[in-house]
């Protein structure tokens, strides 16, 4: 009789029963659902957490099993965002337009609305016609569509050159790196047709909606869980089937795997390329939670800071990554919120506002040398010190 996969693999049902708990007690807590416990400032920030999660789990898949250190994975986050940003703001814009239009004793044509959308658009960098990547910006399907096909196609393209070449390790980091930091550079640019580093703002007003923000904000929460849980549950399908064996084989010894005829290059773009979509995903839910995007978020540094927080989890170990993605996350949020008392020294005044980063850096420097399975770790730690606790009893 075949085994199920939730019974081979009861871990992915206790995430996913941690998962529902939480939902289930913030929903009953928040503003919007509940009970008025929790602010609506803090489900956006929950739901943005979980979103960071999910990208997390893409970079343990990519990283932590796959063994490709990718320092691009936030390039395809923004790239989501932005393809759910642009039909937001354009959609939004062309309510608003439409209106201050329609008081006029004569109907506006098609073509005066959408002049008068473009100068609201693009009036911020002195322009008023839509460039030709806004071209689909009209349609909310063919945008979410959009969402992971931009993203899918750069990883494509660019894992294809890079693993085709056969760049590993290090070099392959780098690639990533300038990778996200030309698409950063280009997009600060104002004629890169997405507002240079305006960005896109007003992301967190759902165009036609009229319900309050605390209603809103618990509707990206709660499609930030389901997303977080569907990744998660496909992540683990995949390491555990013969795909992940494989990517598990490729990191401990990739040469091994060659000559056993496997097409290593195959399963790198393969899962390098699932794991961009995943990540665009992630970044189309976080976005309208933040309300705004814009270059700075995809410099390079957002993807080291994700690597950071998938070592502090545990890399290999899916609940690491979220462990650590959710950990690191809401202890940031705490302390460059200002919330975290200074400490004065007498000669020196500790903010952690300006010393989040360091903590965080040193953080990372002690789970390397201490800690190097992170804090996942310690849960096999415990399993084996059970296991050999029952074994001698």
């Amino acid at each position: 009789m075949r085994t199920s996969f939730i019974a081979k693999y009861p871990s992915v049902l206790v995430f996913l029963l941690a998962l529902a708990s939480f939902t289930i007690i913030v929903t009953i807590l928040s503003e919007g659902f509940g009970i008025g416990v929790i602010s609506t400032s803090f489900i956006k920030t929950l739901g943005k957490t979980l979103c960071l999660c999910l990208i997390a789990v893409a970079m343990d898949l990519v990283w932590g099993f796959a063994g490709i250190l990718s320092l691009g994975h936030f390039a395809f986050f923004g790239l989501g965002g932005y393809m759910i940003g642009m039909w937001l703001m354009y959609e939004r814009t062309r309510l608003i337009v439409t209106e201050a239009l329609m008081q006029g004793q004569i109907p506006p044509t098609g073509s005066e609305v959408i002049d008068s959308i473009g100068s609201q658009i693009f009036g911020v960098v002195g322009s008023n016609e839509f460039p030709l990547i806004w071209t689909f910006a009209d349609s909310l399907g063919l945008q979410l569509l959009l969402v992971v096909l931009v993203p899918g196609i750069l990883a494509l393209v660019f894992g294809w050159l890079a693993f085709r070449s056969r760049v590993t390790g290090v070099y392959l980091s780098i690639l990533t790196q300038a990778m996200t930091l030309a698409l950063a550079l280009y997009l600060f640019q104002n004629d890169s047709g997405l507002r240079g580093n305006n960005g896109l703002s007003g992301l967190q007003n759902l165009p036609g909606v009229e319900a309050p923000q605390s209603i809103v904000s618990m509707w990206f929460f709660l499609a930030s869980a389901m997303a977080l849980g569907l990744g998660y549950s496909l992540a683990a399908w995949i390491v555990s089937g013969k795909f992940g064996s494989v990517l598990r084989g490729i990191r401990d010894n990739e040469t091994r795997v060659r000559f056993l005829g496997y097409s290593v290059e195959g399963f790198k773009l393969a899962i390098f390329t699932l794991t961009a979509c995943i990540a665009a995903i992630a970044g189309a839910l976080y976005y309208p939670q933040a309300g705004i995007i814009n270059p700075a978020e995809i410099v390079p540094i957002a993807s080291i800071y994700l690597a950071v927080w998938v070592a502090i989890g545990g890399r290999g170990r899916l609940y690491g990554a979220v462990i650590g993605a959710g950990f690191v996350s809401l202890i940031s949020t705490w302390f460059t919120g200002g919330k975290a008392p200074d400490i004065p020294l007498g000669f020196y005044t500790i903010k952690w506002v300006d010393w989040w980063l360091v903590l965080l850096g040193l953080s990372f420097v002690g789970v390397t040398l201490f800690a190097p399975k992170g804090i996942g770790g310690l849960f096999d730690l415990m399993k084996k010190r059970r296991a050999r606790h029952e074994h001698t009893s």
